[in-house]
């Protein structure tokens, strides 16, 4: 299963929160008329958005519903591959016919 990167869900929160603060933004001005009030309700509201869909996203990561499993997945993979480790996922890659050249560096 693919992970993604706490930096990359901070980054892909920060993007939808920039559509909805121009989204809200406008209803918000269209409704109060008044700038002030728009960027109080603006403010907060994305705010609280931002970090909740910071832990939502954090959360489905953990779900592997619904998500296609790396193949090499079952691999037992200890955090820190030594040099042999390296030479024996190669070898695994090769002789699975996993890999588009045989001198592919992992």
């Amino acid at each position: 299963m693919n992970t993604e990167t706490r930096l990359r869900s901070w980054a892909k929160s920060a993007s939808w929160r920039i559509v909805g603060i121009v989204l809200l933004g406008g209803i918000s001005y269209a409704l109060t008329r008044n700038w002030e009030q728009t960027t109080v309700i603006t403010a907060v509201f994305h705010a609280l958005r931002f970090v909740l869909y910071y832990y939502h996203e954090r959360c489905w990561a953990r779900i592997a519903w619904g998500t296609t499993p790396h193949p090499l997945s079952h691999l037992p993979v200890k955090r820190h591959l030594t040099p042999e480790d390296h030479a024996a996922v190669a070898k695994l890659l090769r002789d699975r016919d996993c890999l588009e050249t045989s001198d592919y560096e992992i």
